[in-house]
C-alpha cells in the first residue's frame, strides 16, 4: 500500500470501506502506477466526510466516482515533411459530468499514457469542482512529441487527431483544453479543424486566440492562480510573499507566470528548469530576464541552459537521470513552486526542503509531489497548497472563458483578473474552513479534497444511479 496519507483518528468503518475500494481499483487498474497515487491520496483523505454520510457508501459512490464514465482510445496517422507516415495514439477520458460538461486540457507528450490521464482525469473532476464553476472533469492527448516538429508537421498531426476527437466534444459536453505540449498553436490548428468538421463556431475548445473566441489572462491564469492561492496561504500566518527566495520548476507556461505574479508581490525568484536541467541565478530573476525567457521558450523554443550563457550570474546543473534527487529542490528558498511536471518532488526532495528552512509549497504542476513527500510537508506544518487548489486558475478562467463564448462578449483584462482572484480566495477558504470543519486544521489536503468531493458526491446522489 505504501505511505498512508489516513488521518491519525480515522473513523474505521470509513476506513474499511475505503481499503475495500482501493483494493478493486488495484486489481481492475493493474500497473497504472500515477492513477492509483492519485486515488489512494484522495480517498484516504475522504475518511472524515465518509463517515459522517453513510449514504455515500451505501450508493457506492467512491465505486462510481473512480470508474470514468467514458475512455476513448484512437489511432492518430499523420505524415512528416519528408513523406514518412507516423502512427500516434490519441486519448479522451471523459472521467465524470455531475456538475456540469467534461472539462480539462489536452497533452502531447511522449510519456502520455493512459494510467497519466486518468490520474489527471480525476484529479480534474475535483479541482473544477473546487472552482465553484459548474464544470466536470476529463482529460485527454496523444504520445505525440511536438518538440522538434515543423508547424506544418504540428498542423497534420492536430487535424488528425481532431478528425476522431470532433465527435466526442462539444460546448455542451466536453470542453477540452491545452496543458503541456499543447499551447495557442496546437489549439489553433485543433479549433480549425473542428470548425471545419462540425460547421460550428462556438466555446468547444478554450485557451483560444483573442481575435476568435479567446480570453484575456487565460495563458496566465494557471501560473498566477499559484501565486494567489500561495498569499492566502501566508496570510493565515500574518505573513506575505514580500522579500521571499522562492524557487519554481520548470520554463513553459505556468512556471514564465508564476514569477511574473511573484514579481508583482515583491518576491526573488533564484531558479526554473526544463527537462535538460537547471538554473540557479541568486542574483533573482528580474523582469528583463522573464522577458528573456518568455522569448527563448515561446519564440525560438530553446532550452534554460541558454540563460546561463546569457546571464553570467547564473549557473547551469544539467539533469542526471542517475540522481535520485532533483538538484532544483536542494536550492535555498522560502517558498517553492514546482510548475514542471508529476511526481518532480520526492521524500528527498521535501527533506532537503524542509532542512534549508522552505515554509510554503504551491503547487503549480498536477500531482508535483509524491505521497512520501507530501506527508512530510504536512508533519513539518509547512503551508502545503496541493494542486487540485493551488493551480486550479487555469481551469478558472477556462471557465471564464466558456461563458463570455456563451454570452458571445469579451471581458477587460482587469475584470478576467479580479474573477480569478476572488475565485483562487475561494478556493482556499474553502478548503482551510472544510479541513477545520472535519477536524483537521491547516490540513490544506484534506481540505481541498474533502470540498471538492462533497459537491460532486451530492450531485451524483440527486442524479440517481447513472
Amino acid at each position: 500500500m505504501g505511505v498512508s496519507t489516513l488521518p491519525p483518528t480515522a473513523n474505521p468503518r470509513a476506513v474499511e470501506y475505503v481499503e475495500s475500494v482501493l483494493d478493486k481499483v488495484r486489481s481492475k487498474n493493474p500497473g497504472e502506477v500515477e492513477f492509483l497515487q492519485a486515488v489512494q491520496e484522495v480517498l484516504e483523505t475522504l475518511t472524515p466526510a465518509l463517515a459522517a454520510h453513510p449514504e455515500y457508501q451505501k450508493n457506492k459512490i467512491l465505486e462510481r466516482l473512480v470508474e470514468p464514465e467514458r475512455v476513448v482510445m484512437f489511432r492518430v496517422p499523420w505524415v512528416e515533411d519528408r513523406g514518412e507516415v507516423q502512427v500516434n495514439r490519441g486519448f479522451r477520458i471523459e472521467m465524470n459530468s455531475a456538475i456540469g460538461p467534461y472539462k480539462g486540457g489536452l497533452r502531447f507528450h511522449p510519456s502520455v499514457n493512459l494510467s497519466i490521464l486518468k490520474f489527471l482525469a480525476f484529479e480534474q473532476v475535483l479541482k473544477n469542482s473546487l472552482t465553484t464553476l459548474p464544470m466536470g472533469g476529463g482529460k485527454g492527448g496523444s504520445d505525440f512529441d511536438p518538440k522538434g516538429k515543423s508547424d506544418a508537421e504540428v498542423m497534420r498531426f492536430c487535424q488528425s487527431f481532431m478528425s476522431e476527437l470532433f465527435r466526442h466534444i462539444g460546448a455542451e459536453t466536453d470542453v477540452p483544453a491545452g496543458d503541456i505540449g499543447v499551447g495557442g498553436r496546437e489549439i489553433g490548428f485543433l479549433f480549425g479543424q473542428y470548425k471545419k468538421l462540425a460547421n460550428r463556431f462556438h466555446g468547444v475548445l478554450t485557451g483560444k486566440g483573442m481575435n476568435w473566441g479567446g480570453s484575456l489572462i487565460r495563458p496566465e491564469a494557471t501560473g498566477y492562480g499559484c501565486v494567489y492561492f500561495a498569499d492566502e496561504m501566508l496570510k493565515t500566518r500574518k505573513d506575505s510573499l514580500a522579500g521571499k527566495v522562492c524557487a519554481v520548476s520548470g520554463s513553459g507556461n505556468v512556471s514564465q507566470y508564476t514569477v511574473e505574479k511573484l514579481l508583482d508581490y515583491g518576491a526573488k525568484v533564484v531558479a526554473l528548469s526544463d527537462s535538460n536541467g537547471v538554473i540557479h541565478d541568486p542574483e533573482g530573476i528580474n523582469r528583463e530576464k522573464l522577458i528573456w525567457v518568455l522569448d527563448l521558450k515561446n519564440g525560438r523554443r530553446g532550452r534554460i541552459k541558454e540563460y546561463a550563457e546569457k546571464f553570467r550570474t547564473a549557473k547551469y546543473i544539467p539533469a542526471d537521470p542517475k540522481l535520485d534527487y532533483n538538484p532544483l529542490w536542494t536550492i535555498k528558498a522560502d517558498c517553492a513552486f514546482p510548475c514542471a511536471t508529476q511526481n518532480e518532488i520526492n521524500a528527498k526532495d521535501a527533506a532537503t526542503l524542509v532542512m534549508n528552512g522552505c515554509k510554503l509549497v504551491s503547487e503549480g504542476a498536477n500531482m508535483p509531489s509524491t505521497l512520501e513527500a507530501t506527508k512530510l510537508f504536512l508533519e513539518a506544518k509547512v503551508l502545503y497548497g496541493p494542486a487540485k487548489a493551488a493551480n486550479a486558475g487555469g481551469v478558472a478562467t477556462s471557465g471564464l472563458e466558456m461563458a463570455q463564448n456563451s454570452m458571445h462578449l469579451n471581458w477587460t483584462r482587469e475584470e478576467v483578473d479580479d474573477r480569478l482572484h476572488k475565485i483562487m480566495i475561494a478556493i482556499h477558504n474553502n478548503a482551510y474552513e472544510t479541513a477545520e470543519r472535519y477536524g483537521m486544521p491547516g490540513n490544506l489536503v484534506f481540505g481541498a479534497n474533502i470540498a471538492g468531493f462533497l459537491k460532486v458526491a451530492d450531485a451524483m446522489l440527486d442524479q440517481g444511479v447513472v
